[in-house]
């Protein structure tokens, strides 16, 4: 019998596969899941912190894992807001 996954643990999941996505190539990274499906759980992990939206245009956001953010992104993609000494984003 398969274990059964929530629709956070499958965008959870995805992320961490392809950090820095934008949310229409996370929601054909997850097949079974609708547009909308994908959207309010994004909107409900944004929330409470699971996960992060940066901006990079208008209406164009990629989405991070909280400890991959900073650690993925190039210096040169490091926000103004940016700690330097720790590497946290107040974004």
């Amino acid at each position: 019998m398969s274990q059964l996954r929530t629709i956070a643990d499958r965008i959870l999941d995805a992320v961490h596969r392809a950090p820095g996505c934008q949310l229409d190539d996370l929601v054909l990274s997850v097949p079974e899941l609708t547009w909308n499906q994908v959207f309010l759980e994004v909107d409900h992990l944004s929330r409470t912190g699971q996960v992060r939206l940066t901006a990079m245009g208008k209406g164009t956001y990629t989405i991070w894992l909280p400890n991959q953010e900073t650690s993925t992104r190039l210096p040169h993609q490091l926000s103004r807001f940016d700690d330097k000494k720790t590497g946290v984003s107040s974004l």
